[in-house]
């Protein structure tokens, strides 16, 4: 397969389609998560349905990212079959999954060509990105024409998430543990954006009722979509996750929608209880 172009991203992804031109394509190193002093593989030992509802002691998931060199081996192993690699992993500001593939990328330049995108999201944002780079490559374009349509594509991937828990947020090292104390005492949801790959509070609600008015009023601020999902919670929401849908739906009749269950890696940062929507606007390469 020499003079050919591989995907490398890590376990936090989640495809908004199982099957999609390019699959073959992807590679995927695993995020380790520790509970008790246990290591489990991201999608492959641990299920969302088995995380505390407060992120305390030992038992709080811890993300581990793939080493320095984990990431070596990963890119002198593609290296034996594929000319490029494309290394797109979770954003650089939830994990240090990124700063680890970059060291790697620096040790062994020369020995692969890899090109290192930060893309700025995490989860169903992560898979849409990854999809559409396959996509590309499946159908005979370039790297240089691939890493163009990634970072003009990056911008227009916006993703808003709603947590009850506080604990998870002031565990991941988001919020300090007096502003999680008092949320998760009066019982806020606060509602972030991930904004160039931070997580940004924007608002404030006490119900799903006020959650589902945000989460219209948030999908009304777009004119042209390609595609929105909805991360669901654990347990689910099931009814607001409807009238999100039917609104959705009805907003942007020719736009795809998707739901998908919140995955292990992105619970471990902001709690299994969480939910969020992820919105791929419609853009022009210039």
């Amino acid at each position: 397969m020499m003079g050919s172009t591989c995907i490398l991203t890590d376990s936090s992804v989640q495809f908004p389609q199982l099957s999609f031109p390019g699959r073959n394509l992807i590679r995927i190193v695993p995020v380790s998560i520790r509970i008790d002093d246990r290591f489990y593989l991201e999608g492959k030992e641990l299920k969302t349905s088995q995380f505390p509802q407060l992120a305390v002691g030992k038992s709080a998931p811890e993300l581990i990212p793939p080493t320095v060199d984990e990431f070596i081996n990963q890119f002198l192993d593609l290296a034996k079959n594929f000319d490029t690699i494309i290394a797109i992993p979770m954003s650089s500001n939830l994990t240090q999954v990124f700063q680890n593939a970059a060291l790697a990328e620096e040790k062994v330049r020369g020995c692969a060509n890899i090109i290192l995108i930060d893309s700025q999201t995490i989860s169903i944002g992560l898979g849409a990105i990854i999809q559409a780079a396959a996509d590309l490559i499946s159908r005979g374009a370039l790297p240089v024409e691939v890493e163009k349509r990634i970072r003009s594509m990056i911008p227009h991937t916006y993703m808003t998430i709603c947590t009850p828990g506080l604990s998870y947020l002031n565990h991941a090292g988001f919020i300090d543990q007096s502003q999680a104390l008092v949320g998760e005492y009066l019982g806020i949801m606060p509602i972030f954006t991930l904004e160039e790959g931070i997580l940004t509070p924007v608002e404030k609600v006490k119900n799903l009722r006020s959650l589902v008015d945000y989460y219209q009023e948030y999908i009304c601020e777009f004119d042209r979509l390609n595609h929105i999902a909805f991360i669901q919670s654990c347990p689910p929401i099931s009814r607001e996750a409807r009238i999100v849908r039917e609104y959705a739906q009805s907003e942007f009749q020719t736009t795809v929608f998707s739901e998908h269950h919140i995955n292990p890696t992105l619970a471990s940062l902001i709690g299994p209880r969480s939910s969020g929507l992820v919105i791929i606007e419609e853009f022009q390469d210039y």
